[in-house]
C-alpha cells in the first residue's frame, strides 16, 4: 500500500520505519524543516516503561489547588478560557479516581513495556546510536509522606511483573554515586532497573536515514492545509502549496496538532497540549552528574545524563498553544537539579526549551483506527512519546497491515472516548 504519515517526530518516524519494514511504500510530511523539531527535540531523554503513569491521579485535584500557591509548582494553569482546556481538565479530572487510575497505568505499561523490548530489537537490527545508557530510573522521594505514597504504584508493577527496588538514602546514593553530598535530604527511593536513557533528538534522526534507506521518502517544509475525504474515506491530503497527494492510508501523527487537522472530518480528539519545559546543560564534574535517570518527584522533574550533558526536564503548564519561555519554569528546573547535583553541569550555560506534549485525560495515547476505514492515529502520548514510540509504531503497524499485534490493543482507540 501506499501510505502517509503526518507527523516527523519520533512517533511518525517510528511509525514510517515500520510500516515500510511491513513492505509498504512511505511517504512523511512534515512542516519542519527536519525530524524531531518539536516536542521530540529536546525532552527529558529518559525510556521508562516502568515510570508510564498516568497525570490524573487519587489527591491531583487536592495536590494542583496546593500547587497553585507553590513557588517551583510541577504544575502551572495559566488562564486560558476555551472549551477545549475545559473539557480537557473535567475529563482528566474524572480520571482521578483509584479505579481509573490502576486501569490506565495498567494499559500504560503494557505498551511501554512492549516498547521497550520493540526498541531492543530495534536496536540490535540497526546498532542506531543516540547516547543511550540502559542502567535504570531512580525516583527519588525527599519527604516520608512521599515515600509511603509509592505503595500503590508499586502493587500495579508486581501485578505487572515489572522488577523494582525499593532503597533507603544509602542505597539511592549507590544507585548514583552523584546523590552521596545529600543523602541525608532524601528519605528513601524506587529504582527501576530496566528503564534506560537517550536522545530522543539524535534517535529521531539516526532512524529517518535507517527509514530512508527503506525506501521512506521525507518531505520537510511542507505544511498540511486539510485532509480530503469523500464517505467514509480519507482521498487526499492538500498541502498549502495547494498539491494535493492521494494514498491508500494516512496516519495521523502530529502530537498536540492533530485534534486541529481532524476537526473538520467531525473527528474530536480529547488530545491537549501539556507544555513543558528543559534545560541541557555541558557537565563539568562527572563524579556529581547522574549516571541514568533521576526523578525528582517533589517538583515531578527528570535529570538524565545524555553522553556528556545532563538534561533537566518536567513541569506540566496548562497554557493552550503558547510557547513562551518563562524564566520561572526555568528556575524550577535550576532548583531541582542544585538541589540534587549541584556543581555537575553548568548552568550558566544551559540551553533552554519548551515543547508541547500531546495529552490524553486518561495518560494512554489514541493508536488504532477511527470511523474512516483508511485513517489511523499514532498521538496523545503525553510525556511518554519517547518510551512508547516503537511499541505504538509497531502495533500500528500491524493494524494498518492486517496484521495481528502481539498485544492487546482495543483500549488505545478513540472509540474509548465515545
Amino acid at each position: 500500500m501506499t501510505i502517509i504519515v503526518l507527523g516527523a517526530g519520533v512517533v511518525g518516524v517510528t511509525s514510517a520505519y515500520y510500516l515500510a519494514k511491513a513492505g509498504h511504500q512511505v511517504t512523511v510530511i512534515d512542516r519542519q524543516p527536519g525530524a524531531a523539531r518539536e516536542t521530540s527535540f529536546a525532552n527529558a531523554g529518559e525510556i521508562s516503561p516502568g515510570y508510564a503513569s498516568p497525570w490524573a491521579a487519587p489527591g491531583v485535584p487536592f495536590k494542583a489547588l496546593k500547587w497553585m500557591f507553590m513557588k517551583n509548582a510541577p504544575l502551572v494553569l495559566r488562564p486560558v478560557f476555551d472549551w477545549a482546556t475545559i473539557a480537557w481538565l473535567a475529563q482528566m479530572l474524572r480520571n482521578c479516581t483509584a479505579k481509573r487510575y490502576a486501569v490506565n497505568k495498567a494499559r500504560m505499561l503494557r505498551l511501554a513495556e512492549y516498547s521497550r523490548d520493540c526498541l531492543d530489537d530495534l536496536r540490535s537490527e540497526t546498532n542506531i546510536a543516540y547516547d543511550q545508557r540502559m542502567q535504570g530510573t531512580l525516583q527519588v522521594f525527599r519527604t516520608q509522606r512521599q515515600f509511603d505514597g509509592m505503595a500503590r504504584d508499586i502493587e500495579i508493577l508486581r501485578a505487572a511483573g515489572v522488577p523494582f527496588e525499593v532503597l533507603d538514602p544509602q542505597g539511592c546514593a549507590a544507585a548514583e554515586p552523584g546523590l552521596a553530598p545529600v543523602r541525608d535530604h532524601i528519605t528513601g527511593g524506587l529504582r527501576l532497573p530496566h528503564d534506560e536513557t537517550g536522545d530522543c533528538f539524535l534517535f529521531t534522526n539516526a532512524l529517518a536515514s535507517q527509514a530512508e534507506a527503506l525506501g521512506v521518502t521525507f518531505r520537510y517544509d511542507t505544511a498540511i492545509q486539510r485532509l480530503i475525504h469523500e464517505g467514509g474515506r480519507v482521498t487526499g491530503i492538500q498541502l498549502g502549496s495547494g498539491e494535493v497527494l492521494a494514498a491508500d492510508h494516512f496516519v495521523a501523527a502530529l502530537g498536540s496538532y492533530t485534534p486541529r487537522l481532524l476537526a473538520p472530518l467531525g473527528l474530536r480528539l480529547p488530545v491537549y497540549p501539556v507544555k513543558g519545559y528543559s534545560i541541557t546543560l555541558p557537565i563539568v564534574n562527572p563524579e556529581r552528574a547522574p549516571v541514568s535517570t533521576v526523578m525528582d518527584e517533589t517538583y515531578k522533574v527528570a535529570i538524565t545524563r545524555l553522553g556528556d550533558r545532563i538534561r533537566v526536564g518536567g513541569i506540566a503548564e496548562i497554557a493552550g498553544f503558547d510557547r513562551t519561555l518563562r524564566e520561572a519554569r526555568r528556575r524550577t528546573l535550576e532548583k531541582s537539579v542544585g538541589d540534587l547535583f549541584g556543581g555537575a553541569g553548568d548552568l550558566s550555560a544551559a540551553k533552554f526549551w519548551c515543547g508541547l506534549r500531546p495529552m490524553t485525560p486518561d495518560g494512554t495515547p489514541l493508536v488504532g483506527p477511527t470511523r474512516f476505514r483508511n485513517l489511523h492515529l499514532n498521538t496523545g502520548h503525553g510525556t511518554l512519546g519517547w518510551t512508547m514510540a516503537c511499541g505504538s509504531a509497531r502495533v500500528l503497524s500491524d493494524m494498518v497491515s492486517g496484521a495481528k499485534p502481539e498485544i492487546e490493543t482495543a483500549d488505545y482507540a478513540l472509540s474509548r472516548y465515545a
